[in-house]
């Protein structure tokens, strides 16, 4: 039986989030309609969750120590890792102490690089996936870009949002594409991986939630990425009855052999019936945003409901739907959106802005969500809406 007291007292239940992002904000409203008290961390003061939670502490998440103090300080009773780059030796420790880490400590050590889901997959579990080489050095990339091919992908094995991420479509791409993976990586230049190019017809992601009552797994989310960023999603991606039941059980492998309660975002590439695994990420995705709309549970309801110990007896799911990140560049911490009131004119319609301090270069700073009788309708939609939003730079302060 699951017990929740009061807030800010000592029966109350406490969650730290480990990554106060778009999607930690999330999380932590929807882990407050329960609630519980959330305690946001991130790299950066005010960060999208910490602006929602109720105490905030900034610390690099590599670093053990501090997160150790602050893990032993708060005595949390859910830990939940919202990005890759995190201490997670320090967590692996932590869960046999007796705290509770979402899923579980071991699944975010093996997701936060892409090495480890990567041998957990083909090597451990059998499922397919792409042909790949791991390299330190330059001589070790040159030499696994032989093996595998050109066109290939080349990626850190810690990065996220498609940072560092490119392909090498010929010989005069394979500088550049080692720069970027070494200027990309979460944790600093190191190791990366070399994967050859698939020629699938479409990617999804299958949001797959485990829980006290089983496994939950939603419909096939489509997306559009550049450069390895998630650009548009929409929901439910047409597929094949014989790939959307291989596309069940990858799912269903891979997070039963990570275990935990949780959602998991299970990244595959489609071709035809065929069916190849890409990766697993151990929390809510970017391109599960869409779900905000398009269901009577988001995927941050899910993953909080599942990590409380919930049940989750049914996802209603209201119809197609799509999501259209709202992509801002420049340099400054003065960001103003204009004619939101045109935005949202047109009926099934919404947005979020998620309120993030700054701008380096590009970064996501919202999303438009829409829905309607087609996907194609609803991607037409978010389109229309998009153009309408007005984005004024301002000068940094």
């Amino acid at each position: 039986m699951v017990k929740i007291g009061t807030p800010m007292t000592t029966v109350g239940k406490k969650a730290i989030l480990c990554g106060s992002g778009e999607l930690g904000k999330e999380i932590a409203i929807e882990l407050q309609r329960y609630g519980i008290e959330v305690i946001a961390l991130d790299r950066y003061e005010n960060a999208p969750a910490m602006q929602v939670a109720h105490r905030s502490y900034t610390l690099s998440m590599l670093d053990g120590d501090a997160l150790r103090e602050i893990i032993e300080r708060e005595k949390p009773d859910y830990i939940i890792p919202e990005v890759e780059a995190i201490a997670t030796p320090t967590l692996v420790a932590l869960e046999k102490e007796g705290f509770r880490v979402t899923p579980t400590a071991n699944a975010a050590w093996l997701t936060m690089n892409r090495e480890g889901i990567r041998r957990l997959a083909a090597e451990e579990c059998g499922i397919p996936t792409t042909a790949y080489r791991f390299a330190d050095t330059r001589e070790e990339f040159e030499a696994a870009v032989a093996e595998i091919g050109i066109p290939c992908v080349v990626k850190p094995i810690m990065s996220s949002s498609g940072h560092g991420q490119s392909t090498v479509k010929c010989e005069a791409d394979i500088e550049r594409s080692w720069q970027i993976a070494q200027e990309g990586g979460r944790a600093g230049a190191g190791r990366v991986i070399v994967e050859r190019f698939v020629d699938f017809d479409y990617e999804i992601t299958l949001l797959t939630v485990r829980h006290s009552g089983g496994t939950t797994l939603l419909e096939p989310i489509g997306h559009h990425q550049v450069d390895g960023d998630y650009r548009e999603s929409w929901q439910p991606q047409p597929m094949s009855a014989l790939a959307k039941q291989r596309a069940h059980d990858i799912a269903v492998r891979i997070t039963d052999a990570l275990g935990g309660w949780g959602i998991f975002g299970v990244e595959m590439f489609i071709k035809g019936d065929d069916v190849i695994f890409s990766e697993v990420s151990p929390r809510p995705h970017d391109t599960g945003m869409v779900t905000m709309i398009s269901q009577d549970l988001s995927e941050f309801a899910l993953h909080a409901r599942a990590l409380v110990g919930l049940p989750i007896p049914s996802v209603r799911f209201f119809g197609p739907s799509a999501s259209k990140a709202i992509v801002v560049e420049g340099d400054t911490n003065r960001v103003e959106f204009e004619n939101l009131d045109g935005v949202l004119a047109e009926e099934g319609v919404q947005i979020r802005l998620f309120g993030k301090p700054e701008v380096r270069g590009h970064r996501r700073y919202g999303v438009i969500l829409a829905t309607d009788q087609t996907i194609e309708a609803a991607l037409e939609k978010a389109e229309r809406a998009y153009a309408k939003l007005g984005v004024k730079i301002l000068p940094r302060e």
